[in-house]
C-alpha cells in the first residue's frame, strides 16, 4: 500500500499556502532513516524524509576518510527485516569497509525504491510543534515548510562533527581535511608532510592508511585509546551460504543479546577463574580479535581491579610490537578504565609507529597551542604541515536535535529540555514534544549495541504507537512527567554502576566545552532495553497521556491496524 506523498499535500484547509502536509516526517538518511521510510510507507501512511547528504547513508555517506570500516561484523551490522535482502546481499569481509556499506546501502535503497521519498542536500532548520492543530511544522533551508500529525528523529547519535577547540583552525594554509566530511574524490598523500589530530576509533583508521602513504606523518595525541587487534578476515561463500541459512537464529540470538549482535559474551566473573585460566582466556581473546575481549568476563564494566588487570594486559602487548621503548610507553593508555571509551579495533595501528616516516607527538605532556598558518604549534616548537586531518569526533548523542530548534508544547525548546543533560523516556520520546518520537535516542542503548537492531527496534516501536493511535481515534501521544522521571532514574541508577563514569569521552558529554556531563546511555543492555519497551506497550501504554481525536484529524487510517513488515 504505497502511498503518493502529494496526496495530501492540499488536503487541509488551514495549512498555509504553500505549505505541505503528509503523514509522517522523517529527518535522517541512515539506517534508522531509510528503515523509517520503508516501514512507514508499507503501512499506507504518506510521508516525506529530509536527508542533509547528497543521498542516502548517513555517518557512512560522510565518513569516506582512509581506512573507514565498521567495527561490528558485517553480518551483524545489516537489516534483518527483509529475508530477501539477507539473501541477495553477500559480504566480502568480516568487518566491511566503507565502500562495501555505502554499496550495501545503496543495493537497499533500489531495492526498496526509497529514494523518491527524500529530499536530498536539505537541513531541516526548525520543527515546531502546533498546538492548536496537532501538527509538526518543519522549516528547511530551501525555504519550504512541511506538515504532519508526526515526526521522527532518525538523527543517530553521531552526526554533528566537532570541531576541535583549539585556536588558529581557520588560519592554516595547507590543506585542511575533516574525518567527518571527508571530500568525495581520491586524496593523494604521497610526498606530503600530514598532520593528524585525534586518536580515537577514527583517527586510529586513518593513521595505520596514511602512514605508509605520506611522505611524512604526525600523530597528534591527546588521549591515548585502547585498540585491540581487528582480525579480519575475507568471507568465503561456503561460510556466507551458512549464514543465510541461518540468518534467522542469528538474528534471534541478537535481538536477545545484550549487545544487539553476536559477539560471545560470558557470565564469567574475571576473579572467579584462577590467574593462569584468567591469562590464558585473555591471550585467546586477543588472538581472535575484534571485540572478544570484552566479552570474555561479565564483570569488567563493573569491577574496577578487575577492569585494571585487562587493561594492564593490553598495555603490556604495545611493546611486543612498537620497537621504540619511548614510542610504546607514550602509547601507553592510562588513567581510564579500559572499555570506558569507545573500544578501538585496528590491524596495522601500532605497527605503523616502527616506519621512519610516522612521529608521534605526545600532547599530554607537550600540548598543542594553537594552528599556525605552517601547521601546529606546541610548547616544544612548531610542526610545519602541508596537510592536516581533524579527526576529533561529534557531538555526540545529543548534538543533532540541538543543533537547531525543535520546539514542543507551550513553546519550550529541546535545548531547554537538555539544558541539564538530555532526558526522555526510552530514548524514544519526550515529555512537552508530543507526535515526536527518536530513534537510537539518547536515554537508550544508542553507542553500547549495534545500531541497526536497535534502530529496526525504534521504528518497529513507533509504527505500533501509532498503528494503537489510529486505531483508537487519537490524536497526540507523550509520555508522562512521572513516567519520563522514573525512567530517568532507571538510567541515572544503572550508570552509578559502570565504571564508563570513569572516563572523559563523548558517551558522557566531555569532549564538547560546556555541555552537560553525565552519562546518557542506558547501560543495562539491549536485550533489558527491550523488555522495558514491550512492557510500555504491554500495560496498554499507561505511561502515556493520550490525546482525542479532533474534528480535523479525524479520518480513516489508510493501514490496517497491526500491520507488519515481515519482508520486501
Amino acid at each position: 500500500m504505497n502511498a503518493d506523498t502529494s496526496k495530501n499535500s492540499d488536503s487541509a484547509s488551514s495549512q498555509s499556502p504553500g505549505t505541505r502536509r503528509v503523514d509522517v516526517l522523517v529527518v535522517g538518511g541512515g539506517f534508522g532513516g531509510m528503515y523509517a521510510v520503508y516501514r512507514f510507507r508499507e503501512m499506507g501512511l504518506s510521508l516525506q524524509a529530509f536527508e542533509a547528504g547528497g543521498d542516502v547513508g548517513g555517518v557512512w555517506y560522510w565518513n569516506r576518510y582512509p581506512g573507514a570500516r565498521v567495527d561490528l561484523p558485517s553480518i551483524d551490522y545489516s537489516y534483518s527485516f527483509s529475508p530477501e535482502i539477507e539473501q541477495e546481499w553477500t559480504w566480502s569481509e568480516q568487518f566491511a569497509a566503507q565502500p562495501e556499506l555505502l554499496r550495501y546501502i545503496d543495493f537497499v535503497a533500489k531495492k526498496l525504491s526509497l529514494r523518491p521519498h527524500f529530499q536530498f542536500n536539505t537541513r531541516v532548520n526548525r520543527a515546531s510543534w502546533d498546538e492548536a492543530r496537532a501538527l509538526w511544522v518543519l522549516k528547511t533551508d530551501r525555504g519550504e515548510t512541511w506538515e504532519a500529525p508526526y515526526c521522527v528523529m532518525a538523527t543517530g547519535p553521531l552526526s554533528i562533527p566537532k570541531e576541535p577547540d583549539i585556536p588558529g583552525v581557520k588560519r592554516f594554509k595547507g590543506r585542511l581535511l575533516h574525518a567527518a566530511k571527508w571530500p568525495h574524490e581520491p586524496v593523494s598523500f604521497e610526498g606530503q608532510r600530514v598532520g593528524v589530530i585525534g586518536t580515537g576509533s577514527t583517527g586510529i583508521q586513518i593513521v595505520q592508511e596514511v602512514g605508509p602513504k605520506a611522505g611524512e606523518l604526525f600523530v597528534f595525541q591527546r588521549t591515548p585509546s585502547f585498540t585491540m587487534p581487528m582480525r579480519n578476515v575475507d568471507l568465503d561463500a561456503e561460510y556466507m551460504a551458512e549464514v543465510k541459512r541461518h540468518y534467522a537464529g542469528i538474528r534471534e540470538a541478537a535481538r536477545n543479546s545484550a549487545v544487539g549482535g553476536t559477539r560471545p559474551q560470558s557470565t564469567r566473573a574475571f576473579f572467579s577463574v584462577t590467574r593462569a585460566q584468567r591469562q590464558a582466556l585473555l591471550e585467546d581473546a586477543w588472538k581472535q580479535g575484534g571485540l572478544a575481549m570484552l566479552g570474555t568476563f561479565s564483570d569488567l564494566m563493573l569491577n574496577e581491579e578487575a577492569n585494571e588487570q585487562v587493561a594492564e594486559f593490553v598495555r603490556n602487548r604495545i611493546p611486543e610490537i612498537v620497537k621504540d621503548p619511548v614510542t610504546a610507553e607514550k602509547l601507553k593508555p592510562k588513567g581510564y578504565p579500559i572499555f570506558a571509551r569507545r573500544p578501538c579495533l585496528d590491524s596495522s595501528y601500532y605497527e605503523t609507529y616502527n616506519l621512519p616516516t610516522v612521529h608521534l607527538v605526545d600532547c599530554l605532556t607537550d600540548p598543542i597551542v594553537e594552528i599556525t598558518e605552517k601547521g601546529v604549534r606546541t610548547e616544544s616548537g612548531e610542526v610545519e604541515l602541508d596537510m592536516l586531518i581533524l579527526a576529533t569526533g561529534y557531538d555526540g548523542l545529543t548534538g543533532a536535535l540541538t543543533a537547531f530548534d525543535v520546539v514542543g508544547r507551550g513553546g519550550r525548546k529541546v535545548n531547554d529540555k537538555w539544558k541539564e543533560g538530555a532526558r526522555s523516556y526510552l530514548g524514544l520520546m519526550m515529555e512537552g514534544f508530543p507526535n515526536l518520537f527518536m530513534t537510537t535516542g539518547p536515554n537508550g542503548p544508542a553507542a553500547l549495541a549495534n545500531i541497526i537492531r536497535i534502530s529496526e527496534h525504534d521504528v518497529d516501536w513507533i509504527a505500533g504507537a501509532i498503528t494503537h493511535m489510529h486505531k483508537n481515534g487519537l490524536t497526540t501521544i507523550e509520555p508522562t512527567p512521572k513516567a519520563e522521571e522514573d525512567w530517568m532514574g532507571i538510567v541515572r541508577n544503572l550508570a552509578k554502576r559502570s565504571l564508563i563514569n570513569k572516563a572523559k569521552t563523548w558517551w558522557v558529554g566531555a569532549n564538547v566545552k560546556d555541555k552537560p556531563q553525565g552519562l546518557t546511555l542506558f547501560t543495562g543492555g539491549f536485550h533489558a532495553y527491550r523488555q522495558y519497551t514491550a512492557a510500555a506497550v504491554q500495560d496498554g501504554y499507561a505511561s502515556f497521556s493520550f490525546g482525542p481525536a479532533k474534528a480535523e484529524a479525524e479520518r480513516e487510517p489508510r493501514f490496517a491496524a497491526g500491520d507488519s513488515v515481515t519482508g520486501v
